[in-house]
């Protein structure tokens, strides 16, 4: 059998990728109606429970219609990394496939794409004395230059990495002093296992940024409206959380905490929120660019019938 043959006999999944507010659970949710799909869930704030107005979490009637594995199955209060949404991913496509369906993947979180399709190198578990450290250094010195400095010990991953991004800086810095070697070292010497299916990656990805900027703004302000800052409001006074947890650091989620203590006003609060959001869909876009074997669709004028038509071909395919 030749290696064409051989990829041709996994069996199929499908990646909608895009940045955040492009319509790509519409898109999914749209497909349901033409192929016997089910969707997982790809996005690092969907997973908690009691974050729903704020996350953009998909609708009890859009739920009912469209099932999504991988959401609301998560307390704030815990953590879940890349490699357990591939251990978790992996597993429900593996009921999926069983059950005869196809797995639709559809989300914005792009590093956990990149840790099911490509697997992530085993890295060390955290360490709380070495994160308090980097945090005080944190709060003395401003993110800014923690960011500076992983440029000197990890000038890949700084490239990578928003200089804002603290959550992640704080990872790549942690990383170099439990092991003492950068991030991207250990991630391009590891041993990975090749994902075990066929796969066809569409990406949403607007023409008219303004129009995407104009969505994020739009939603944010729905979300406000729908009582965003009342679901807020419960996380904010639970003991166990805190500003420094994966789930309080989601867009918009970090923002209204500040708000609630006290630290800056509503206008304030809502500004940077959409300010947030923004920067993270531009990240979101600048990370799908450089993404291989991507079929790119206009997120705003995409042809529904084309992308039908594409996925046929796609599924025609798959027989050998």
């Amino acid at each position: 059998m030749t290696d064409t043959q051989d990829k041709y006999s996994l069996p199929p999944a499908i990646f909608i990728m895009g940045p955040t507010a492009s319509g790509k659970t519409d898109l999914a949710v749209k497909l349901t109606e033409h192929f016997p799909i089910e969707i997982i869930s790809v996005d690092s704030a969907l997973i908690y429970k009691d974050m729903s107005i704020g996350t953009a979490k998909p609708d009890k009637e859009t739920l009912k219609k469209a099932p999504h594995r991988l959401i609301d199955f998560l307390d704030p209060s815990q953590a879940y990394s890349a490699a357990d949404f591939r251990r978790d991913a992996l597993h429900e496509m593996e009921e999926i496939t069983a059950n005869g369906n196809i797995p639709v993947l559809v989300g914005g979180t792009m590093l956990y794409y990149r840790a099911l399709e490509n697997d992530l190198a085993k890295l060390p578990s955290a360490d709380p004395d070495i994160r308090k450290k980097i945090d005080l250094q944190a709060e003395k010195e401003g993110w800014n230059a923690l960011h500076q400095r992983l440029e000197q010990v990890d000038p890949d991953s700084a490239a990578r990495i928003h200089p804002n991004d603290s959550q992640r800086i704080q990872r790549a810095l942690e990383v170099y002093e439990i092991t003492g070697k950068p991030l991207t070292s250990l991630h391009k010497t590891a041993k990975h296992d090749t994902l075990p299916y066929r796969l066809l990656k569409i990406a949403l990805i607007p023409e008219d940024r303004e129009w995407l900027r104009a969505r994020a703004a739009l939603r944010f302000e729905q979300m406000i409206e729908e009582g965003f800052l009342d679901e807020m409001q419960a996380l904010y006074d639970r003991r166990d959380l805190n500003p420094d947890l994966p789930s309080i650091r989601c867009v918009g989620y970090r923002q209204a905490w500040d708000y609630l203590n006290g630290n800056i006003d509503f206008n304030e609060m809502k500004n940077r929120a959409i300010v947030a959001t923004r920067q993270l869909a531009k990240r979101q876009m600048t990370w799908l660019r450089s993404e291989k074997e991507v079929s790119r669709h206009d997120a705003k004028h995409y042809d529904l019938s084309s992308i039908i038509e594409e996925i046929r071909y796609f599924l025609d395919k798959n027989i050998v």
